[in-house]
Order: structure tokens, then C-alpha cells, then sequence
């Protein structure tokens, strides 16, 4: 049976798109290809599509879009009929103009920002890209194709999406009348390759004396929250700390979408749910925190806080399930003790400001500072230690700093990277754990150039 109600042709079609897509369209050729694109629409035969390969599907469809562009007596030459149907090839098959963007995988973020604005994040710069689409409704439906491909919808009714890829990526959608000026869309991609230590040494985002401190804390089961702003690779770091883990040991992760990637065998992954269009339904970070508790976790490591879950997280640490983890959005070690503070009291309005303070430095023991830097470079700030409670203040003692010195004539970041000089309260734990770190460790200096 055939899935296009054309005879098949022979006309050669480059077989690589992708490599054609070097400039936008002009208006008279985007014209063309929704004309195209309708009139194909209208001939496929879709009882057909799912009893054949895509790559057989692709090809059939390659051949009638020959046709049907020989049938427009338009004239185009080889390279523009070439774009032209890979063009059309995305919009039947992919997402449209975002296609070459997703299949370029040095592409961290595509950010949306109307039919004729497409910026991406690239090695931590934003940059402007000559894609667009044909108009609102060109973007709308690009939208709601990749809503529904996850089981989602979009409407005025519902006119905000955030969901997950098959691949991993995030999304967000938010759509008129909350979007004023047109429908906004963020793709925030899901790195094929997970970085391990290693890598973020040799990225200079910190040291190998850094890298101990951290191997250490992680094996001797310290409670570790990593904290940054957007961007700043806290689930990137969370990945790598989880290298360390003993696979030995059941792991339980909870997300809101589901990034980590850890390799231990022994892993159960949760992930919460949104409310359905009539309002219920909804799974929040915090119910799936309290049923982890009954799955015998040896570690929980919730991908972020950011709610009323904080107080059942800190009362996870505290009673029995040493080496659980977390990311905070939060500018410095101190700021992630004040968000503490008040996520708990959304969780718990009737607890004292001192009863949560105390809650906090029994459960906490190290703060790992993330930022990304002017130049795009992403780099620890700071490994900090959680002291305990003098009076009512929470002590901090910085273990590791990133000292900033200004900026080379090609606007990268200078500084160094160094030690405080302190040797941390925990590290008899480690010593009761069968780990020793040399004494130099502590007053090791790294310059970054």
C-alpha cells in the first residue's frame, strides 16, 4: 500500500538536509513550502504510515515532494529545491525550523522568543540565529506537536506547558493571552555524554585537591547541597558527585524532570506529575519524598528544592539517610541556609526560627557554590562546611574558594583557585571511614589562565 498517492520519482534530492540550511528562506520560498507542505498533508495516505520504516517513509516522501515541486512550475535552483525539501522533511517528520538546532549538540539551550526571534546558548554565550518561523501559528503549532508528543496539551485554557523530551531535554511553553507579545518556548537541551570529575577538572572548573575534598565527603556519606543560579551546572556537578557513590547502595532520585543520569545499578527514579486540565491529579516533589522514605533508600537525592519538600529533605538527612544530596537556586552558601528557612516554614509555619536553624545544621554538612562566569565558563565558588549553631547563627567555614582577578584581553575570567587553610570538623568522620587527606591538600593554591 502506498503511504503518498504519487507516482514515486527519481529526481535526485540531496539525502543531507541538514548541510543545505545555511540561510533563512525568503518570504516567496517559506510561501512555497507551507504550499508544498499542505498539498502533501493531502495526499499522504495515513493508514499506510504505521506499517512502514521512517527511513522508507522519509524517502517516499522525498519523491513526492519532487513532484509536487515540479507541479508549481516554480524555478529554484539545485541548492534552494535541496533546503526546500529538507525543510519541508522537518516540518512533516520533526519540529520545523528547530530541527537543525536540535541535532546540533554543542547547543545547550534554544530559547524562543516569538515566530522571528530564536537565541541559543552556546559553550555559556546566548547568540541570535537567522531561524525563524513563517508566523504565530507556524510556532503555535510546533508548540503543540511537542506537547503532544509527551501526552500534554496547550490552549487558552491551559496556556502553560513544562515537560520532558524523550531525550531527557526540558521544556517550557507558555502561549497568549499570558504570552503578550506571541508564544514562547525553551528547550533546555539534555547533554548526551555525562560529564564525569574528571572532565570538570580539566575544564577548570576546579581542582584535583577540590575533586578529594569532594571524592571524600561523598564516600564518608556528608549531606551535600549544591547551589548556584540557572545555568550555573548544579545537575552537571550532582551528576558527577554521584559517580562516587558505592554501587552497592540504593539510590532514590526525585524530579521535577528527570536529568540525573547515574550509573549505579541499584537506582529508583521518581518523578512528579503536573494536574491534569480539570486541576487534579498532581504529584508534588514533597509526596514523593515521603513515599521514598518507605522504599528503603540508602540515599536520596532530590534534583532541587525548591518548596515545602525542603523540611522533609532535611528530616530524611537527619534520620538515617547520611550522603543524600540536592541542588538550591540560591547566590551564596549563606543565602542557601536563609532559602532553607523559609522553604521549611512553607512546609511548617508552626516551627521556630531556632527549631529550624537546629533542623538545618544537623542535617546540612556541606555547601558546593556553583556560578557561570562573564566569559561562559562554569566553575565551583566555593566548597563550604556547615559548622553548627552558635547562638542562633549558623556557622559557615569556607574549605575552598574561587578568588576572581579581573579579565584577560579576550574577556576570559582570571583568578585562582584556593584553599582557606582550614582543616573541617568533619574530617574525623572521614578518618573513621578509612579515608585520610594529605595535609597540603588543604593549603593548595591553582591558578586559572
Amino acid at each position: 500500500m502506498s503511504v503518498i498517492d504519487l507516482d514515486r520519482s527519481d529526481v535526485s534530492v540531496s539525502s543531507n538536509p541538514l548541510a543545505l540550511k545555511t540561510r533563512p528562506l525568503t518570504a516567496r520560498h517559506q510561501e512555497l513550502k507551507f504550499t508544498l507542505h499542505r498539498k502533501l498533508l493531502d495526499k499522504i495516505n495515513l493508514d499506510a504510515l504505521a506499517s512502514i520504516e521512517t527511513q522508507t517513509l522519509r524517502e517516499e516522501v522525498r519523491g513526492a515532494l519532487s513532484q509536487l515541486i515540479d507541479s508549481e512550475q516554480t524555478l529554484l535552483s539545485a541548492a534552494e529545491r535541496s533546503q526546500i525539501v529538507g525543510e519541508v522533511l522537518d516540518e512533516v517528520f520533526g519540529l520545523g525550523p528547530l530541527e537543525t538546532l536540535l541535532q546540533d549538540d554543542s547547543i545547550s539551550d534554544i530559547l524562543v522568543n516569538g515566530y522571528n526571534q530564536v537565541y541559543i546558548e552556546k559553550r555559556g554565550r546566548l547568540e541570535l540565529t537567522a531561524v525563524t518561523f513563517k508566523d504565530n501559528s507556524h510556532l503555535l503549532r510546533i508548540i503543540d506537536k511537542i506537547v503532544s508528543q509527551v501526552g500534554r496539551r496547550i490552549d487558552e485554557s491551559s496556556p502553560m506547558v513544562d515537560a520532558r523530551l524523550m531525550d531527557g531535554s526540558r521544556v517550557n511553553a507558555i502561549i497568549p493571552p499570558l504570552a503578550v507579545d506571541g508564544p514562547l518556548l525553551s528547550i533546555r537541551r539534555f547533554g548526551t555524554d555525562k560529564l564525569m570529575p574528571a572532565d570538570l577538572v580539566e575544564k577548570q572548573s576546579m581542582t584535583d585537591a577540590m575533586l578529594q575534598l569532594i571524592e571524600a565527603c561523598v564516600k564518608t556519606r556528608l549531606n551535600i547541597i549544591v547551589s548556584g543560579g540557572t545555568g550555573s551546572g548544579k545537575t552537571t556537578l550532582l551528576n558527577a558527585l554521584s559517580a562516587f557513590i558505592s554501587p552497592k547502595e540504593r539510590v532514590v532520585t526525585i524530579e521535577d524532570a528527570a536529568e540525573l543520569q547515574l550509573k549505579q545499578p541499584h537506582v529508583a527514579r521518581l518523578e512528579t506529575r503536573p494536574p491534569n486540565i480539570e486541576g487534579d491529579g498532581a504529584v508534588r516533589q514533597r509526596e514523593l519524598l515521603i513515599n521514598a522514605l518507605r522504599m528503603r533508600p540508602d540515599r536520596i537525592i532530590v534534583g532541587e528544592c525548591r518548596g515545602e519538600e525542603a523540611l522533609d529533605m532535611l528530616q530524611a538527612m537527619n534520620t538515617g539517610h547520611d550522603g543524600s544530596m540536592t541542588t538550591v537556586h540560591a547566590n551564596s552558601p549563606r543565602d542557601v541556609l536563609t532559602r532553607l528557612e523559609v522553604m521549611v516554614t512553607m512546609g511548617n509555619s508552626n516551627l521556630g526560627l531556632k527549631s529550624i536553624r537546629q533542623q538545618v545544621s544537623a542535617a546540612l554538612d556541606v555547601v558546593i557554590q556553583t556560578s557561570r562566569l562573564s566569559d561562559g565558563t562554569r566553575k565551583i565558588m566555593s566548597i563550604t562546611e556547615v559548622g553548627g549553631m552558635e547562638g542562633d547563627t549558623i556557622t559557615l567555614q569556607d574549605l575552598f574558594v574561587f578568588e576572581k582577578r579581573g579579565l584577560s584581553a579576550e574577556g576570559k575570567v582570571l583568578g585562582r583557585f584556593a584553599a582557606t587553610g582550614i582543616r573541617p570538623r568533619f574530617h574525623e568522620r572521614m578518618l573513621a571511614h578509612g579515608i585520610t587527606l594529605p595535609a597540603e591538600l588543604f593549603e593548595s593554591v591553582v591558578e586559572v589562565v
